[in-house]
């Protein structure tokens, strides 16, 4: 895409969605619902008033199973997509909870063998990168720290992404990590999965009854997609190099951005019950 079609395609404020028939929040983890890395008081509120106010909220991340089930336990939310679509968790219908994977046990076996040998030889070629610490909980994907603990910056990143993709690996940066897998996946064909088998729905992003809140490159996808992609502030960091820039952005980075998104919901929520 060329930088004049990206000024054709910049985000509008927040204030210009139409929220009116909001029912459920998508939203990325990392960068969007966390501050400097940590998840605020304010933010775990945010997403209690939507749950409480009966908005549908799921979590979409590049974060591994482990994290995912933690978060589906613990987290005032409808469910969790991780590892890019490799997995998701949901409540079933007695409230247990449910793990369900993209892809078939002998071809995840597969491809996740394929993917580690794939990994580490990249991983030799580029001085200092390492898997992130929290590629020890995935199941399906792997990950590369550029920006957690390691400091590799833009052009390490890119330079793993290309070496990945060289191989026939997806990879895909976070704000903190090159994400690489191996399947017929991402957040958005996960989500439209998650919405089938959660919800019985067969998921329209273009009907302006969901939010994807992001801000990162791994977003891309659901921001293309859906009618009302949101970004938090801090995505104007690569709005002239994401394949798909949001339709909507925050005036607030990061979790507040988020919080301002919740607030901008329910305001609309409450001025509509006002109306009938």
């Amino acid at each position: 895409m060329t930088a004049s079609a990206r000024v054709e395609v910049a985000p509008r404020p927040l204030r210009e969605a139409d929220l009116s028939r909001v029912a459920g929040v998508f939203t990325d983890v990392d960068g969007t619902l966390t501050t400097g890395h940590k998840l605020r008081a304010d933010t775990v509120r945010a997403l209690e008033r939507l749950s409480d106010a009966g908005l549908r909220v799921v979590l979409v991340s590049g974060r591994p199973a482990g994290w995912g089930e933690a978060w589906a336990r613990q987290l005032p939310v409808d469910g969790v997509i991780v590892e890019n679509g490799g997995l998701f968790f949901l409540r079933g219908a007695r409230g247990q909870l449910r793990k369900v994977y993209w892809e078939r046990p002998a071809e995840r076996v597969a491809n996740r063998e394929r993917l580690q040998a794939e990994v580490a030889r990249v991983l030799r070629q580029v001085p200092g990168a390492r898997l992130s610490v929290d590629s020890a909980y995935t199941e399906v994907d792997l990950a590369v720290d550029y920006n957690e603990e390691a400091r590799l910056g833009d052009e390490g990143a890119s330079r793993i992404e290309s070496l990945l993709r060289a191989r026939g690996v997806t990879a895909v940066r976070s704000s903190v990590h090159v994400n690489c897998w191996l399947g017929r996946f991402d957040k958005l064909s996960a989500t439209r999965r998650f919405a089938k088998v959660a919800w019985g729905e067969q998921l329209d992003p273009r009907d302006g009854r969901y939010v994807y809140a992001g801000d990162s490159f791994n977003d891309a996808p659901m921001f293309e997609a859906f009618e009302l992609g949101v970004g938090v502030a801090n995505v104007r960091a690569v709005l002239d190099r994401i394949d798909a820039p949001p339709a909507f952005i925050t005036r607030a980075p990061e979790g507040r951005g988020f919080e301002e998104l919740a607030r901008a919901i329910l305001a609309r929520r409450g001025r509509a019950a006002r109306e009938e």
